[in-house]
C-alpha cells in the first residue's frame, strides 16, 4: 500500500458553533483530526475566528481541505537520504516518529540495508555509534552490545520480529527478508516485555517485507570473497478490486568457499508473507524457512589466566579443523491481525513461534595458552532443539478529556520456549592462532538422544498512556507493566533440578518536549528485567530464589530535525544489578553502571552528499563487587568510545553513479573483570561504489564494496563471558540488481 492515504473534509465555519458536552466535544474534536491531521486542526480553528469576527451571524461558504496522514498499518516513511525512517514501532504504543519518542531510536531501511550489501543482521547493526557486533566472522550467531549491555549472547530469541519477541530465526537473521531494522537504546521491557534471554541493553525489531504498492520483480545476483555466489529473488504482487491483497516471495541460495581459510558456507531461505489491508481489517502472516550449512565454523576465543592478549593474526586465519561442520533449520512463522473497532479503537492479536534444529561437530571454544598463539580446544558432537512461540492480545484507543489527548494502550503477552540439547565428545586438539595446524578427523557418533535441558514461561500484561497538550507539542507517557517469570531446569534422566516461579512491576515515564517545531526535548525514566538467580549449593543459602533483576536507566536528550539532517544527542546512565557469592552466602549485591554521551546522526547534508553516524562516549563502572580489587573497574567488554561514520556522494558528472566510504572505530576493552587483559582499540575503513543504469529497458543497479580495505588485523568483540573474536580480513563484496 503507499506510505500515506489522502482525505478529504468539509469545514463550515459559523458565528456561534453549537454548545457540546465535554464527551461530544471529544468525539467531534477526534474526527476533525482524523480527517485533516493534526497539522491541520488549527485552521478550523482560524476559520471560526476570522468568521465570529466579520459577521455574527453569516455562514461562510465551504472550505474543501485535503491532507496527507499515515495510513493505519503503513510503515513511516523515509527520512531525507533515505536511509532511515522517519519513525519505527515503538512495542505496544505501535508506530510513531522519531521526535515524538521520548528515547533514542534509529530505524534503519531496506534501502540502507541492500546499499550496505548487509548479508545478516550483524553488519546492519555494526554501523550503529551505540552498538558493537561481539560474535565472529564465519561464526554461528549474531550478538551484540548495546550500550555496553549484551544483547542476544547465544541465540536469537532477543530479537524482535514484527514487535514478537520468540519468532526470529535462532542465531543468524538474513537481510533478504528485512523491510527494517529498528533500534531501540536502553531498556525497555513495559514496551515490548521481558526480553527471553535477559537483556536489558536495548531492543532489536525487525520488520518483514510486505507487498508494495507497486508490483516487483528483482533478481539479485552477488558475490563475496572468495568464491561465495548468491542468488536472491524479490516478487511482490498484490490483488483485489482495491488492491487489499498482497503476497511478497524472498529467495536466497548462496554458496561456496568464503575469505577465511578452509571454511566453506552454503545458506538457503524462503520468506513468505501474505497480507490484507482492508477497510478496518489489517492482517499478515509471515512464514520463514532458512538452512545453514557451514565447514569448519569459527568459535571466539577464551585468553587463559594471566596471559596477555597476543596481538591478533590475520582475519583469513581459521583454527577450526577443516573437518567440523555446523548446521541448521529454522523455520518461524507470525499471525497478525488489528481491527478498527471503531475510528479511535483498535483491537490486535499476534500468535506465532520458531522451531530451530542445530547441529555441529566441530572443535569448541579455543583457549590460547601461551603468548606464541597456541590453542587448546574439546571437540563435541552437539545436537540442540529450540522451540518458541509467543501470543499477545491488546487494544490501542484515542480520546480526549477536556485539552489533553490520550493515546492509550493495553496489552496482554504469553511467551514460552524448550531448549534441549545433548553431546557427544572427542579428544581435544591443539593447533595456533598464526599457523593453524589441521588434525586428523574424529568419527564422533552423534547423540542417540536429545532431553530437554530448560522450559520458560514470560506472561505479563502491559497499560500506557501518551497525554498530548498544545497540539501535541508536550506529551508525556506514562506506564506499568506486570511480568510473571517461570522457569524449570532438568537433568539428562529428566528429572527437575530446579525450577524459578517470580514476579515484578516495572514503570515507564516519558516526556517530549517540543520548543520549536523541528527540535524536541526527551527525557525518560525506565526498567527493564532479567530473570533472578538462584543460589548455587556451595551457598549457605542455597537454592533460594531472588525475585526478577531490575535495570534501570534515566535519560535526557534533545532531537534536532533540519528537514535534510536529523540528529539525536543523549545522556544516559544504566545501572544493573547481579547475584554474587559473598563468603558463604548468595545475595544481589553487585552492580554494574554505565553511563555516557550519545551523538547519532543521518540525513542528506548537501545535494548527494549523505551522512550516516554518530558517537557514544561511554563511562562503565563495576560499582559494587565481592572484591575490592575490582570494584571501580571497567566492565568486560564496554569500550570508552565507539564510533562511526559513513557517506555516499553522487557524482555530479556521472549521473547514476555513487562513491561511498565509512570508518568505524572502536576504544580497547577489557577481557576479565580484572582488567589485566585486554584488547586495543581498532578501526576500520570501509570502500565502495554503486551505478543505477537501465538495461534493455529494466532499471538496474550494480554495486561494490572493499571492506577492511586496509587489511587490520585486529581482535573484536569481547563478550560478556571474556571470550575475544578475530576481526574480519579485508573482503570484497559485489552484486547486480534488476527489475523486471
Amino acid at each position: 500500500m503507499s506510505a500515506t492515504r489522502h482525505a478529504t473534509a468539509t469545514v463550515i465555519a459559523t458565528a456561534r458553533p453549537p454548545r457540546l458536552k465535554p464527551f461530544a466535544v471529544a468525539l467531534h474534536h477526534a474526527f476533525i483530526c482524523l480527517a485533516l491531521g493534526a497539522s491541520m486542526a488549527p485552521l478550523a480553528v482560524r476559520a471560526q475566528s476570522q468568521a465570529a469576527a466579520q459577521d455574527t451571524t453569516a455562514t461562510l461558504p465551504a472550505v474543501t481541505v485535503t491532507a496527507a496522514t499515515e495510513a493505519p498499518g503503513e510503515l513511516p516513511p523515509a527520512y531525507a537520504g533515505g536511509q532511515v525512517a522517519r519513525g519505527g514501532r515503538l512495542g505496544l504504543l505501535g508506530n510513531k516518529g522519531v521526535m515524538d519518542t521520548p528515547f533514542a531510536v534509529t530505524n534503519y531501511t531496506a534501502q540502507r540495508i541492500e546499499d550496505q550489501q548487509a548479508v545478516t543482521l550483524a553488519e546492519v547493526l555494526n554501523s550503529d555509534p551505540s552498538v558493537r557486533f561481539t560474535g565472529q566472522v564465519g561464526g554461528v550467531t549474531d550478538s551484540f552490545f548495546i550500550r555496553g549491555f549484551p544483547i542476544n549472547e547465544g541465540n536469537l530469541s532477543e530479537i524482535a520480529f514484527d514487535g514478537v519477541y520468540g519468532v526470529s530465526p535462532n542465531y543468524h537473521l538474513f537481510t533478504e527478508y528485512l523491510e527494517r531494522v529498528e533500534v531501540l537504546k536502553g531498556p525497555a521491557a513495559l514496551l515490548y516485555g521481558m526480553s527471553p534471554n535477559s537483556g536489558v541493553g536495548g531492543v532489536v525489531n525487525v520488520v518483514p517485507k510486505r507487498a508494495l504498492a507497486q508490483d516487483l520483480t528483482r533478481f539479485t545476483l552477488d558475490y563475496a570473497s572468495d568464491a561465495q555466489v548468491g542468488g536472491a529473488v524479490d516478487l511482490s504482487r498484490r490483488f483485489g478490486s482495491e488492491r487489499e491483497w498482497g503476497i511478497r516471495f524472498n529467495g536466497l541460495h548462496r554458496q561456496g568457499p568464503t575469505a577465511l581459510d578452509n571454511q566453506k558456507s552454503r545458506a538457503e531461505v524462503a520468506a513468505l508473507s501474505l497480507d490484507y489491508h482492508g477497510e478496518r481489517l489489517r492482517a499478515s502472516l509471515d512464514v520463514i524457512e532458512q538452512y545453514q550449512w557451514v565447514d569448519a565454523p569459527t568459535r571466539p576465543f577464551l585468553v587463559a589466566a594471566g596471559l596477555q592478549v597476543p596481538s591478533a593474526p590475520d582475519g583469513r586465519r581459521n583454527v577450526s579443523q577443516p573437518w567440523g561442520w555446523w548446521k541448521s533449520n529454522d523455520v518461524s512463522t507470525l499471525l497478525h491481525a488489528e481491527y478498527d473497532v471503531t475510528d479511535n479503537v483498535t483491537v490486535f492479536a499476534d500468535a506465532g513461534g520458531t522451531r530451530s534444529d542445530v547441529a555441529r561437530l566441530s572443535d569448541q571454544t579455543p583457549t590460547i595458552l601461551n603468548p606464541a598463539g597456541a590453542t587448546s580446544s574439546a571437540v563435541q558432537n552437539w545436537k540442540f532443539q529450540v522451540n518458541r512461540s509467543s501470543f499477545d492480545t491488546g487494544v490501542r484507543s484515542r480520546f480526549e478529556t477536556g485539552p489533553v489527548r490520550h493515546a492509550l494502550a493495553l496489552q496482554a503477552n504469553l511467551y514460552k520456549d524448550r531448549i534441549a540439547n545433548a553431546n557427544v565428545s572427542g579428544t581435544p586438539v591443539t593447533s595456533n592462532i598464526y599457523a593453524p595446524i589441521d588434525r586428523p578427523a574424529q568419527d564422533i557418533a552423534s547423540p542417540q538422544r536429545v532431553p530437554k535441558v530448560s522450559d520458560s514461561t514470560l506472561s505479563g500484561l502491559s497499560l500506557a498512556d501518551t497525554l498530548s497538550v498544545l497540539d501535541d507539542r508536550v506529551q508525556l507517557t506514562l506506564g506499568l507493566r506486570y511480568q510473571q517469570v517461570r522457569s524449570n531446569n532438568y537433568a539428562a534422566t529428566g528429572a527437575k533440578t530446579s525450577a524459578y516461579d517470580e514476579s515484578a512491576v516495572t514503570p515507564l515515564a516519558g516526556i517530549v518536549y517540543k520548543p520549536w517545531q523541528n527540535v524536541s526535548l526527551y527525557a525518560n525514566y525506565v526498567e527493564g528485567l532479567s530473570k533472578g538467580d538462584i543460589a548455587p549449593a556451595t551457598a549457605s543459602n542455597a537454592g533460594q530464589v531472588f525475585a526478577p533483576y531490575k535495570t534501570k536507566q534515566q535519560e535526557v536528550g534533545v532531537k534536532y530535525d533540519s528537514g535534510k539532517v536529523m540528529a539525536t544527542l543523549a545522556a544516559f546512565r544504566m545501572t544493573k544489578p547481579s547475584g554474587q557469592l559473598f563468603g558463604t552466602v548468595y545475595a544481589i549485591d553487585s552492580e554494574q553502571r554505565n553511563q555516557g554521551l550519545e551523538l547519532t546522526l543521518s540525513g542528506q547534508a548537501y545535494k548527494g552528499v549523505r551522512l550516516l553516524g554518530g558517537v557514544t562516549l561511554l563511562d562503565g563502572e563495576l560499582t559494587r563487587t565481592n572484591s575490592a580489587a575490582t570494584r571501580g573497574n571497567r566492565p568486560v567488554g564496554v569500550p570508552t568510545v565507539m564510533a562511526n561514520l559513513g557517506t555516499e556522494w553522487d557524482l555530479p558528472w556521472v549521473p547514476g553513479l555513487t562513491l561511498t566510504g565509512a570508518v568505524n572505530y572502536t576504544g580497547s576493552e577489557y577481557v576479565n573483570q580484572a582488567n589485566t587483559q585486554q584488547v586495543p582499540s581498532w578501526t576500520t575503513v570501509d570502500l565502495g561504489a554503486r551505478y543505477k543504469t537501465s538495461l534493455y529497458g529494466k532499471s538496474a543497479t550494480f554495486r561494490a564494496g572493499l571492506f577492511n580495505a586496509f587489511n587490520r588485523k585486529y581482535w573484536s568483540g569481547v563478550a560478556s563471558y571474556g571470550t575475544i573474536s578475530l576481526g574480519a580480513p579485508r573482503t570484497f563484496m559485489a552484486s547486480m540488481s534488476v527489475d523486471f
